[in-house]
């Protein structure tokens, strides 16, 4: 991906269209952003990018313009707090061998050991 853009280049193969719209409607915030500049990536480059570095500022600023991010709000900016942070309720409720702990009524539901078989069988 080259990484100088020229404006009239930048909005010939970064504006978004009414297919890229459809297919961004049902995201927000950075997932919109980052989902509109993989799906162009796409487009360009018939693959995925290796490295987010190999987005250019301006294409990210300009992308950023149109889905209505601003720039500097990124997760990467903002400390990755979005929906799979580490410090939200459900990592408070993984226990430290990466598992959730079950309710207590199931070993009355289902008889004695249940959630322990299940915690060893299903690790998430």
């Amino acid at each position: 991906m080259r990484q100088e853009w020229e404006p009239e280049d930048l909005v010939g193969a970064w504006t978004l269209v009414e297919d890229d719209w459809r297919r961004i409607a049902n995201k927000r915030g950075a997932t919109r952003l980052g989902f509109a500049l993989l799906l162009k990536f796409f487009e360009l480059e018939a693959r995925f990018p290796d490295d987010p570095n190999e987005f250019p500022a301006a294409v990210v600023g300009y992308v950023g313009e149109q889905v209505g991010m601003a720039p500097g709000s990124s997760p990467a900016t903002t400390g990755g707090r979005g929906r799979s942070s580490t410090t939200g309720p459900r990592s408070a409720r993984r226990s430290s061998n990466g598992t959730y702990p079950l309710r207590p009524d199931l070993d009355l539901a289902c008889g004695s050991g249940y959630s322990s078989l299940v915690t060893e069988t299903i690790k998430i």
